[in-house]
């Protein structure tokens, strides 16, 4: 492939013929399935706990409830999910909600073979085919000795407590910098959204396994440079697990200075438009907090420069990007700090070709297409600092199950192979149209001509 010149390929006519693909805004999404007992109602180790708000129809009323400081979960027909600790549910109930409280995350902390309980520092049990850190670690090692002509492995910083942040990078001659469209895809945000790293290996492992006999893979990694950073929040992970329990933990594990509480949720702290809008909390004991000053969180950091190690030559390298979380079954765009589909740096043509590429790639999926505010308003979201300070296309998946999903963060890992094989098609999507993404809207030659 060649070395970086000005130049860029064009995509085929039949790689677009997806865009036309279009899934209805009010598509319900498939319940979690029953797979064992459940805790009785308890406090998280944050003190916090779900609840069911009833009688929410409007991002309004849903972006007033965030303002209390709870985490909205996800967003059901005429309810909503939070996590909340006593003092924001008193403060919801006073102002006259309606408020059910939920079981606490499921418990499986039994062997399914013997039905005892086990010692696990790590995931329980009966959910060990998820992966911790480690193994996590191991994995892409594995995988990176194995097809080593098209994937490598970096760290590119460390955590608060100091564990490796690592990239790995998805190309034909992976160890050059070419002149190719660069897709970047990030995990594991908040902590107990533990889907989301199986996520990144599964596409690891995937297009290391398939190039070569998988034409639109093989195509996509002869064409692009894809960038994978499968946990940008291991510290937050790994104490969500420890002790073979879920704790139901969102934030990172950075202690807030002059206060005792512990942990800044990352995706409240990016430095564009942080604190503006009512979107996030200046209360460290908020799921919400957004930290003491924008990019204070030491994972926020990491990713951030990673980003803007990517501008060479004075141009932002990376075209696209996907977000991945849990739960709801989503595919978000930006901006989430105002209900406005267009604002400063975001124009027409820019929304229209966030929709056409986000509505086809929900239509791959199967979830559903909308605009991140349109569920409730965040500030110093990664999508609004991508797209307002770097113009990538930005986007935020949220994973399986559905808003009304029994299982909610905590999904049981035999549907792991299913749900991330399920956004195979949507991740190749974005990947095709990283080049122009105003191609979708028919103005390739306006905007993307060399």
């Amino acid at each position: 492939m060649r070395r970086r010149t000005t130049g860029r390929r064009p995509l085929t006519a039949a790689l677009l013929l997806t865009l036309a693909l279009t899934v209805p805004l009010g598509a319900q999404a498939t319940a979690a399935p029953e797979d064992g007992p459940r805790s009785a109602p308890t406090t998280t180790a944050g003190g916090e706990r779900q609840y069911e708000i009833a009688g929410i129809d409007s991002a309004e009323q849903r972006t007033a409830i965030a303002r209390t400081g709870a985490a909205i979960d996800a967003v059901r027909d005429h309810s909503v999910v939070v996590t909340a600790d006593t003092a924001q549910v008193e403060r919801l109930r006073k102002a006259g909600h309606r408020i059910s409280a939920l079981p606490a995350p499921p418990n499986r902390s039994t062997d399914r073979g013997t039905g005892q309980e086990t010692g696990t520092l790590g995931f329980p049990p009966a959910d060990s085919g998820y992966h911790d850190h480690a193994e996590m670690t191991a994995a892409i090692d594995r995988y990176v000795r194995e097809h080593p002509t098209i994937l490598s492995r970096q760290v590119i910083g460390t955590s608060h407590e100091g564990r490796d942040i690592v990239a790995v990078k998805i190309s034909d001659n992976v160890r050059a910098d070419e002149d190719e469209p660069e897709v970047l895809f990030t995990h594991h945000q908040h902590a107990r959204e533990h889907l989301t790293v199986e996520m990144a290996l599964y596409v690891i492992r995937e297009f290391g396994e398939r190039y070569g006999s998988d034409a639109r893979i093989t195509r996509m990694v002869d064409q692009r440079e894809l960038w994978i950073i499968p946990d940008a929040n291991p510290d937050g992970g790994e104490y969500d697990i420890a002790g073979g329990t879920y704790r139901s933990w969102r934030k990172n594990r950075q202690p807030t200075p002059g206060s005792r509480y512990v942990g800044t949720d990352l995706n409240r702290n990016w430095p564009y438009q942080w604190g503006c809008c009512g979107g996030s909390s200046s209360n460290p004991s908020s799921l919400t907090y957004r930290g003491p000053s924008p990019g204070s969180a030491t994972e926020v950091g990491v990713v951030a420069d990673f980003v803007e190690s990517r501008v060479v030559g004075g141009e932002q390298q990376i075209r696209a990007h996907i977000d991945f979380h849990t739960y709801s079954e989503l595919v978000l765009w930006p901006y989430g700090y105002t209900h406005s589909d267009t604002a400063p740096g975001l124009t027409r043509d820019d929304r229209d070709a966030f929709a056409t590429v986000g509505r086809a790639m929900a239509a791959s999926n199967g979830y559903t297409p909308q605009q991140s505010s349109d569920l409730y308003v965040t500030d110093g979201s990664i999508n609004d600092w991508m797209w307002g300070v770097h113009r990538i296309f930005s986007y935020t998946f949220e994973m399986y199950p559905g808003p009304n999903g029994r299982d909610g963060f905590y999904p049981p890992d035999e549907v792991i192979e299913r749900e991330t094989a399920r956004n195979e098609g949507a991740v190749l999507l974005l990947l095709e149209n990283a080049d122009c993404m105003y191609r979708s809207i028919g103005k390739e030659r306006q905007y993307c001509a060399s």
